[in-house]
């Protein structure tokens, strides 16, 4: 006899409630702006977490929100205030990569748009050879599997990638790039990042494109640009 594993809360969709399969949840949640929701192990858990406030359940939405700058608070150098860009979503969370040559040493990271506080940064501790392209994939995996293990499906993710968002699109990564003695780690992690998407995709979250001709560049650059 099989157990029911997981539970679904909505408390900001068409019809929030608590729901025993993802597939009726996400009739509630696809494409309700500002949709909240979170999976939870029991019936028990999911009933009490419906009846209190959403934000005692949200991990990173309520890290975000807490750390938000009031108006008229002083951000830390570098970092942009977003706030008067209605279109922004502040509680979002936003990725890129960066290549120096092609191959070349490689990075990416993600950080919180609304204070700019880095949530993680891979390939600045262990070098990594690889692609831009590769790295600003595999910098949205990374944050959807880390958000997807904290049970947070609602947090938007952005990107400035059109290639990511292709590949995302294809459901797996399209790179030309040569396995060699350098580039093995960095093809190591897109196999496993494309084996997470297949297993796990497509990712939930919202994928928003951040508009970088409307906007400037996007929170998570890192500011190589000549």
């Amino acid at each position: 006899m099989s157990v029911k594993s997981k539970y679904y809360v909505v408390w900001a969709g068409q019809e929030p409630g608590v729901y025993d399969s993802w597939d009726e949840c996400q009739l509630q949640v696809h494409n309700f702006p500002g949709a909240k929701f979170k999976a939870f192990k029991t019936k028990e858990e999911a009933v009490a977490a419906y009846r209190g406030n959403p934000s005692d359940h949200l991990g990173l939405m309520r890290a975000i929100l807490q750390k938000a700058p009031h108006f008229g608070e002083k951000l830390p150098e570098g970092i942009r205030d977003y706030t008067t860009i209605p279109e922004i979503r502040l509680d979002a969370i936003a990725c890129d990569g960066a290549c120096s040559g092609n191959p070349g040493k490689m990075e990416y990271r993600a950080v919180r748009v609304v204070d700019g506080t880095e949530i993680f940064r891979i390939g600045d501790k262990t070098p990594l050879t690889g692609t831009n392209n590769i790295a600003e994939y595999l910098a949205i995996i990374h944050l959807a599997a880390t958000l997807a293990r904290n049970g947070d499906f609602s947090t938007p993710i952005y990107t400035d990638s059109k290639n990511t968002l292709a590949w995302l699109r294809r459901g797996c990564s399209k790179t030309t790039l040569a396995r060699t003695p350098a580039t093995a780690p960095t093809l190591d992690l897109l196999a496993r990042a494309d084996a997470w998407l297949a297993a796990n995709g497509p990712i939930r979250n919202p994928i928003l494109k951040w508009k970088t001709e409307e906007w400037g560049e996007i929170p998570a650059d890192f500011g190589r640009k000549h």
